[in-house]
């Protein structure tokens, strides 16, 4: 066999090299995001095309950042879990920024702030405290923000009669509460406009007032290095107007609140200098 010269084995190691740079860097520029698409305005699937303001939003910031996305379905208790076990990249949808779920996952600057309504049936005489209490069965979405605020507030600090009731999308436990299996429903506010807009039989009882931060997500200690790209595309689109045009869209005539919003100290990712917009972030 003929021997290669050390200067054609390097030319070939390089070139070898080189090829499998490119194609891990093509790789690493499409990625996979985690959507719950039974949860309308933020993510649902209408004509077998995703759609919603999650889905409408992360196709401008994939767009800005210059990388491809496959979005992935996936019902809400599985997302975290796939999330910090990497088996998504990104997690987009209505995700209240926790911090428990800070411990598991890495949030992006804020995109929206919500509190949480009680839902009950249009024909209903229950109020806000009724709703939730004496006897009641409330639905909430298993693995939620809604959950866990229940659980902390009313399920395991009292004595109060109530029972909860938990799925895997707000659609059914709307859907059962109009049949009469569930008292109510606790969901965020824009959901529950949502909700009403589409003519569901539905009225809100009352709201809870959390002022929750919503955010993005990617796998704890941001294994892509995708964070600041997300930050970036977040803050872009919203000084662009386009996030005002998503929003306009699914739900009219709200006003978004201010991008960035405010984030809980105990968020990690937030800390001064934040990814890919180092003049944001607590001290």
């Amino acid at each position: 066999m003929k021997k290669l010269s050390f200067l054609s084995a390097a030319v070939l190691c390089s070139a070898i090299s080189g090829s499998f740079f490119i194609t891990s860097a093509q790789a690493q520029e499409s990625y996979t995001v985690g959507v719950e698409a039974s949860f309308p305005p933020w993510a649902y699937v209408e004509g077998g095309e995703f759609k919603g303001i999650a889905i409408d939003a992360m196709d401008a910031i994939a767009d800005e950042a210059g990388f491809e996305i496959e979005f992935q379905d996936m019902p809400f208790p599985s997302l975290i879990p796939a999330l910090a076990a990497e088996k998504i990249d990104i997690l987009a949808t209505g995700l209240t920024v926790t911090e428990e779920r800070s411990q598991n996952i890495d949030f992006t600057i804020p995109w929206w702030e919500t509190n949480d309504v009680v839902l009950v049936p249009e024909d209903s005489d229950l109020n806000v405290f009724t709703a939730v209490c004496c006897g009641a069965r409330v639905g909430v979405q298993g693995g939620s923000s809604q959950q866990a605020w229940m659980e902390e507030n009313i399920v395991n600090s009292s004595d109060i009669d109530v029972e909860l009731a938990k799925y895997d999308n707000y659609v059914t436990a709307v859907d059962d509460m109009a049949i009469g299996r569930i008292s109510s429903v606790i969901v965020d506010d824009t959901s529950a406009q949502e909700y009403i807009n589409a003519g569901r039989p539905v009225k809100m009882a009352g709201k809870i007032y959390i002022r929750a931060p919503l955010a993005l997500a990617v796998s704890k200690g941001d294994p892509q290095e995708i964070l600041g790209d997300l930050n970036q595309g977040i803050l872009s689109i919203y000084e662009a107007g386009i996030w005002g045009e998503i929003i306009e869209e699914y739900i009219p005539g709200v006003t978004p609140p201010a991008i960035p919003g405010h984030m809980p100290g105990f968020v990690d990712t937030y800390q001064k200098p934040v990814a890919g917009l180092p003049e944001l972030g607590n001290e």
